[in-house]
């Protein structure tokens, strides 16, 4: 079997002879590279997968909470950077006020009733799949509650 090169570095390797498609050496490197790749599919492809991943995640860090608040305290270098990095974010963004998850507690709540709500395209940076929509309040009577039973 002739030699082929390596995707990930480049160079060439003579593949097992019982793995013919063999595209990754067998360097540590290489091979952290081609299980990166594997999983990049695997999420991508997979919703079983995909949920595994996601309940693997949370119970780690039901385990861990005061994991990534330790981390900050003992790697300042890790913060700055961080804070240069979403100022540089920010910057470019340049449309508005940063949004974050239950931000809004306006003074007087809004009444029941029926809102029209449409997309503001120029809205600002939000957190957690956040949707940034204009509200209308549209005047109109209500009707009554009517009980509909089933046959």
């Amino acid at each position: 079997m002739e030699n082929k090169p390596c995707v990930a570095c480049g160079q060439p390797f003579q593949p097992r002879p019982q793995v013919p498609q063999q595209s990754y050496c067998s360097a540590p490197e290489c091979q952290r590279e081609r299980r990166r790749q594997w999983q990049r599919r695997k999420l991508q492809t997979d919703p079983d997968y995909q949920d595994n991943q996601a309940r693997a995640h949370q119970a780690w860090s039901q385990r861990n909470p005061e994991y990534w608040r330790e981390y900050r305290e003992s790697h300042s270098e890790y913060v700055e950077r961080n804070r240069v990095l979403q100022h540089e974010r920010n910057a470019k963004t340049m449309v508005g006020p940063i949004a974050k998850m239950d931000v809004s507690n306006p003074a007087i709540p809004l009444p029941s009733g029926i809102y029209h709500l449409s997309l503001v395209t120029d809205a600002g940076i939000a957190k957690m799949d956040v949707w940034t929509v204009e509200i209308t309040v549209h005047a109109c009577p209500c009707v009554p509650h009517v009980e509909i039973a089933k046959r």
